[in-house]
């Protein structure tokens, strides 16, 4: 039995996520919204009104709910985070169907969430992988955002990993801290070539992945919502001052080429760091050598490029859905919102 129309919604620490599938199935709007959930549940409170108000409408739907928000050090420990996530959107749906996705527990009413927290949290990742698992034969679902990674492989309807918490993922590489808008610097290599000698990076939140792709042409527009290291511009001269900064420099040291060069040396170590796991995963049994990557995420023209250098076919997120061509760039940057919404559409809630 399919619902009528669901909301589905992705409640990250950063960004509050959200995508509308309509009576008829489609994707009919998605939304990002900027939400430094560390500084405040208030931030959460107003990300969902801005929503709501962007969707313009409200009444009459079902709410679908997956979360990563609750690792914010705002909260004690991730049950404290999932309750509070979850009494925040039942104080605000409380007239409407809220159901929060539990991964294979499944949609589950508040008050039962609250009680399955671990298997809650942090679940975003195997909504998207689960729906698809169920469009595609096979592949290997790369979800490439502002702060991290996901590679999940995937084949006969099934997602093909036993590793389901963070902790889990991090030491099996399902899971990556490295994103192409929050990362800082010094988290994607130790150091970078400038004027013939290695320059090793200052330890400091001084510059981050937003500003090598801002230097390199390559930033989406919906990537950077949050301000700068520096809450300075975020224009290239901005982007030069901050990389010059993590080499004890300032952007006089070299011209825009010369910090376009560093920017893309560091580009190039976060693309084969992520072309490594990729291999990794792939070297297992259980995927052909034609399992193609599907890109997901506003870091997925990384995924691109990983095809082009493991020679493998590209499928893009947003082509499994229907939706209308002006929102397919967020049907796939907001990926788990949109599974979470389409998962409780097809009467998995």
């Amino acid at each position: 039995m399919q619902h009528d129309a669901v909301l589905g919604w992705d409640l990250g620490g950063a960004h509050t996520k959200a995508a509308l599938i309509g009576n008829s199935g489609c994707v009919e709007s998605v939304q990002q919204i900027a939400c430094p959930l560390w500084q405040g549940l208030e931030h959460l409170d107003s990300g969902i009104q801005s929503v709501v108000e962007k969707i313009g409408r409200d009444s009459g739907l079902m709410h679908a709910v997956t979360m990563t928000g609750e690792l914010v050090d705002l909260f004690p420990d991730r049950n404290s985070g999932v309750k509070a996530l979850i009494d925040t959107m039942d104080q605000r749906f409380s007239d409407s169907k809220l159901r929060i996705y539990a991964g294979s527990a499944g949609f589950l009413k508040p008050e039962t969430a609250i009680k399955q927290a671990q298997q809650v949290a942090s679940a975003n990742w195997l909504a998207t992988a689960s729906w698809v698992a169920n469009r595609l034969p096979e592949g290997l679902l790369l979800d490439v955002g502002s702060t991290t990674t996901d590679l999940i492989p995937f084949a006969d309807k099934q997602v093909l990993t036993c590793d389901y918490s963070d902790h889990q993922r991090l030491v099996s590489q399902a899971l990556i801290y490295t994103g192409v808008a929050r990362t800082p610097l010094m988290a994607i290599t130790d150091k970078v070539p400038f004027a013939g000698e290695w320059v090793y990076l200052m330890a400091e939140h001084f510059a981050t992945s937003a500003d090598i792709y801002r230097l390199n042409g390559d930033l989406p527009e919906a990537a950077d919502l949050l301000p700068s290291a520096d809450n300075g511009e975020k224009s290239v001269a901005g982007s030069a001052r901050r990389l010059a900064r993590m080499l004890g420099l300032d952007a006089d040291a070299t011209d825009m080429d010369g910090w376009r060069k560093v920017s893309q040396y560091m580009a190039e170590q976060q693309l084969r760091s992520l072309a490594d796991a990729c291999e990794r995963i792939l070297s297992r049994p259980g995927l052909s050598a034609t399992a193609p990557l599907v890109g997901a995420g506003v870091g997925r023209f990384l995924v691109e490029r990983i095809c082009r250098r493991l020679k493998r076919p590209y499928i893009g997120f947003e082509e499994l859905f229907s939706c209308a061509q002006r929102i397919e760039s967020k049907v796939a940057e907001c990926a788990p919102a949109v599974a979470v919404a389409s998962l409780a559409k097809d009467g998995a809630a």
